[in-house]
C-alpha cells in the first residue's frame, strides 16, 4: 500500500527556553506529530549565513594603499554634499569612462573630436597609429581605474574613449598656453570652464596615457613645456612671484593623473621632504582654577584662532616667502612683540571652490596613501576666517586676492569647503602650539605690564580707578 502524502498544519509554540513548531499530518502509520524545534533551524540557517559571510570576506578584494590609487568617483562620504553637482561633476566636458555618453556633454564630443584631430596632425602619425600604441597598453591603462568605472566597456571602446579624450586634452593644453583659441572659434567662458573640468576627480584620464601620446608626436618636447607651464598657470590659487622665494617643487616622477601632478606641485614635495614634525615642549601653565596644563596637551590650545582673534592678541598676520601651500608658519619679533603668523598668497576665484574640493576629495580616496596636505591647509584657513572681517584683514595682508566678489562670499566659500574635515593633526601643529604659546604669554605680560605701570605712576592709572562718593 502506498504512502499517503502528509497534510502539514504549523503551529509555533513558545516554550521555556526557545520556540517549537509542531507539523500536524497523516501518514500509512495514521496521524504524527513531529516536534521540531525552530532553534534548531534558525542555527542551521545560522551556519549558513556565516558560510556566505566568511566566503565573502575570502572573496572580496582589500583596498589596496599606494601612493598611485585608482581613478575612481568621488568617495561616498562626499556624494551627499549639498552641491555636489556643482564642485563635482563637469560643467562641460566629459574625459575619461566615468561620465562618458551622458546627454548633457554631447555637445562637447564634436569639441574634443575637432582638438584630437588637430593634435593628430601635429604629431606625424596617422589616427591608426595612436590606436595601434594604444591598443597594445589598453591592459595597463584599464588598471589605472578602478573596476566598477569601466567595466561596462570592452577594452576597444575604453581605447577609443581614451585616444579622443587623451590627444584633446594635450591640444587643449597646448591651446591654452599658445593663447589660439580664437583660431578655433572657442570662446572664452567655453575655455574657463573647460579648464576647470580638467581638475575634476571624476574627469581624469591616466598620466600614463598622455606621456604614450606625447611620446608619439614629432612635438614631445613642446608637448612636455605646455603641460609643464599649465600646472604652473593653474596656480591662479597660489601667486607665481619668483623673487618672493622657493617655487613649488617638481611633480612626483610618476604622477597618476593632472589632478594628481596639480596637488604635488601645490605641495612642493621638495619641501616637504625636508620638513621635520617635531614635538614642542611648552612650559606648563596654571589655569584660573589652579590646575596645570599644557598648552599642546590641552583642549583650548587652538583657542587664538580667528584672524580677528589673533590681530587682538597681537599677532600680524602676514605674506609668506613660500608659495608652497606647506608654508605656513610663525615667528616673533625681539622675541617679545609683535607676532607674525605667514601664510602663502591666494587667489580666490570661480575656479577655487572646485580645485580645492576635489584635491580634497583626492586625498580622501580609500586606497590613496597620502598626508592629507591640501584638506590641513584649507582646514588650517577655515580656521581663520569666520566671516566677512577675517577676509578683509587677509586681504589687507596681501595674503588674499578676492576675484570672487564681496568678502562674505569668500568667507562663506571657505566655512563651506571647510566643514567636516579631518586634517592631519600633525601638519601645523607646531604652529598652532607657538600661537596658543604666544597668547598664554602676551595674557601674562599685559596684566605685568599694567602693574608695573601702576607701581612706577600710580596716577597714569587714575583714569581706570572707581571713584565712590563720600
Amino acid at each position: 500500500m502506498a504512502e499517503s502524502k502528509p497534510v502539514v498544519s504549523k503551529v509555533e509554540m513558545p516554550l521555556k527556553r526557545g520556540v517549537i513548531r509542531i507539523e500536524d499530518g497523516e501518514t500509512s502509520q495514521g496521524h504524527d506529530k513531529r516536534v521540531i524545534p525552530i532553534d534548531q533551524e534558525a542555527q542551521k540557517q545560522s551556519g549558513s549565513s556565516r558560510e556566505e559571510m566568511v566566503k565573502m570576506f575570502k572573496e572580496e578584494n582589500e583596498v589596496q594603499i599606494s601612493k598611485t590609487p585608482k581613478i575612481q568617483k568621488v568617495i561616498f562620504l562626499l556624494r551627499d554634499h549639498i552641491e555636489f553637482v556643482k564642485y563635482y561633476e563637469p560643467r562641460v566636458v566629459s574625459l575619461g569612462p566615468i561620465h562618458h555618453g551622458k546627454e548633457k556633454y554631447q555637445l562637447a564630443e564634436t569639441f574634443k573630436r575637432n582638438l584630437a584631430k588637430v593634435f593628430v596632425k601635429s604629431s606625424g602619425k596617422t589616427i591608426e597609429e595612436i590606436c595601434e600604441a594604444i591598443d597594445g597598453k589598453i591592459k595597463e591603462l584599464r588598471e589605472c581605474f578602478e573596476e566598477e568605472v569601466t567595466k561596462k566597456y570592452n577594452d576597444v571602446e575604453l581605447a577609443s574613449i581614451l585616444v579622443i579624450d587623451g590627444c584633446a586634452i594635450l591640444q587643449y593644453i597646448d591651446l591654452a598656453i599658445s593663447e589660439k583659441f580664437k583660431d578655433f572659434g572657442i570662446k572664452n567662458d567655453s575655455v574657463a570652464f573647460c579648464q576647470q573640468d580638467l581638475f575634476l576627480l571624476e574627469n581624469q584620464v591616466p598620466y600614463a596615457l598622455l606621456e604614450m601620446l606625447m611620446k608619439l608626436s614629432k612635438v614631445e618636447n613642446a608637448l612636455r613645456n605646455s603641460v609643464e607651464e599649465f600646472i604652473k598657470r593653474n596656480h591662479n590659487m597660489v601667486l607665481m612671484d619668483k623673487s618672493s622665494g622657493p617655487q613649488p617643487g617638481k611633480p612626483s616622477e610618476n604622477p597618476t593623473h593632472l589632478l594628481d601632478r596639480l596637488r604635488s606641485s601645490l605641495l612642493s614635495t621638495e619641501n616637504a621632504a625636508k620638513k621635520k614634525k617635531t614635538e614642542v615642549n611648552l612650559p606648563t601653565t596654571q589655569s584660573s582654577n589652579g590646575t596645570k596644563r599644557n598648552p599642546q596637551r590641552s583642549s583650548d590650545w587652538q583657542s587664538c584662532r580667528t584672524v580677528q582673534e589673533l590681530k587682538a592678541a597681537g599677532i600680524r598676520v602676514q605674506r609668506s616667502k613660500d608659495n608652497s601651500l606647506r608654508g605656513i608658519s610663525f615667528h616673533i619679533n625681539l622675541q617679545v612683540y609683535p607676532g607674525y603668523l605667514s601664510l602663502p598668497p591666494l587667489i580666490v576665484d570661480d575656479s577655487t571652490g572646485p580645485k580645492l574640493l576635489n584635491l580634497i576629495a583626492y586625498e580622501m580616496c580609500l586606497d590613496f596613501d597620502n598626508d592629507f596636505g591640501i584638506t590641513s591647509y584649507v582646514s588650517f584657513l577655515d580656521s581663520l576666517i569666520d566671516e566677512a572681517n577675517d577676509v578683509k584683514e587677509l586681504r589687507k595682508a596681501h595674503v588674499l586676492f578676492n576675484l570672487l566678489g564681496s568678502d562674505k562670499q569668500v568667507s562663506k566659500l571657505f566655512n563651506e569647503i571647510g566643514t567636516d574635515l579631518v586634517p592631519d593633526l600633525d601638519e601645523h601643529k607646531d604652529v598652532r602650539t607657538q600661537i596658543q604659546e604666544y597668547c598664554d604669554k602676551k595674557s601674562w605680560s599685559g596684566w605685568l605690564n599694567y602693574f608695573t605701570i601702576f607701581l612706577a605712576d600710580p596716577g597714569r592709572l587714575l583714569p581706570f580707578s572707581v571713584h565712590y562718593p563720600r
